[in-house]
């Protein structure tokens, strides 16, 4: 091909300058990219040369993509086993075993649960209670008191007795509301012990015994009746020994838990004021290996334990540390001194019973 056959062109593809024959060709193609230089042709089928960097940048592209994918993976995975674990944690925690699931009942609970016999006769005769109760309250003389007490030819005479050397309680029925009531299982019989409130922030508690079809009130126990006032008692009035019905404390319980004597006061009740104590005796010493000390022993151990005697389902409104006892007590003047000494504990309760209400331990020997 010689120069006047020849001439220079432009290509569209890449932009140099090339020869090729003079006329229309339509196969010519660029000396440089050997494509056509027209941009509206097609590439030729032989494959242009490409830079190294090119080949570079087509080698790290699918690379790169393969990495893209591979970290997106493990970012899916990651969180899937995140999500199982926690639904794992959860159903651990919930999970409860068919088999061995049983119903948990507190001590305290199970105390509380109520025979439905018992509940049946606190139906049949609360209502019976309450007249009884109110009836005995609204009396004003001995003879319509008599009435609603229990064994009320034996009573009369220590009722008479007792409201001449104490104050006879004045209570209006209407200021009453019913607090607790409960079926207490005496020896033998039962009877319903009731706690009351007064308008007027008073406590109470009364105790009925079915004697001939009717629910009578238990005076001894409501009365706290004893031969004798406390008070005049301590101050060495008349009688020198008398039986009374008195809160014991236990004195130095705690450091002298090894000691061979409990360490015991005694007070009287405040009537209407179940958590307060009245007059305040000297210490008596009772030795516990006697079963007065046993007795003592195990009532105070009852109620550190929550609970009362014959096992009544009411709230003990004593005061704290103080039990119910029923004792026979002696005061001793002899040479210009006095002392008091417990002959008998009778019962650890008010209840006109005579059973102790509560285990005493076995010993083999008494002294």
């Amino acid at each position: 091909m010689s120069d006047t056959n020849t001439s220079w062109f432009h290509c569209g593809r890449c932009g140099s300058l090339f020869q090729s024959a003079i006329g229309e060709n339509d196969d010519r193609a660029c000396g440089v990219c050997h494509r056509s230089p027209s941009l509206g042709m097609e590439a030729p089928a032989h494959e242009p040369e490409i830079s190294s960097n090119n080949h570079k940048e087509r080698d790290r592209s699918p690379q790169r993509k393969h990495k893209r994918r591979f970290f997106m993976t493990k970012l899916v995975a990651g969180w899937a086993l995140v999500l199982l674990l926690i639904v794992f944690g959860v159903r651990h925690l919930l999970h409860v075993e068919p088999s061995s699931a049983k119903p948990f009942v507190s001590q305290a609970a199970a105390k509380n649960v109520i025979p439905d016999a018992d509940v049946a006769l606190l139906s049949q005769v609360s209502p019976l209670c309450n007249q009884t109760f109110s009836g005995f309250l609204a009396a004003t003389t001995p003879e319509e008191r008599n009435q609603f007490v229990l064994t009320p030819i034996t009573t009369a005479a220590r009722m008479a007795r007792f409201y001449s050397l104490n104050p006879q309680p004045e209570i209006d029925p209407q200021t009453l509301a019913l607090a607790n009531s409960a079926v207490l299982h005496l020896p033998g019989r039962r009877a319903i012990e009731t706690q009351w409130r007064t308008t007027d922030n008073r406590t109470m508690d009364a105790v009925f015994i079915e004697e001939n079809g009717e629910w009578r009130l238990d005076w001894d126990h409501f009365g706290r009746f004893s031969d004798y006032p406390w008070a005049l008692f301590l101050s060495g009035s008349e009688m020198d020994h008398g039986e009374f019905r008195l809160l014991a404390r236990e004195r130095l319980a705690s450091e002298r838990k090894n000691a061979d004597a409990i360490s015991l006061v005694l007070y009287a009740p405040r009537f209407g004021n179940a958590g307060e104590t009245g007059f305040q005796s000297p210490e008596f010493l009772v030795k516990r290996d006697t079963r007065n000390g046993r007795l003592l022993d195990a009532a105070f151990k009852l109620d550190r334990e929550g609970a009362r005697a014959f096992g009544v389902n009411v709230p003990n409104i004593n005061p704290e540390g103080h039990i119910r006892v029923r004792v026979k007590v002696r005061r001793v003047d002899q040479d210009g001194e006095r002392r008091f000494e417990i002959d008998d504990v009778v019962a650890c309760h008010w209840y006109s019973v005579d059973v102790p209400g509560v285990e005493i331990p076995e010993q083999a020997t008494e002294k």
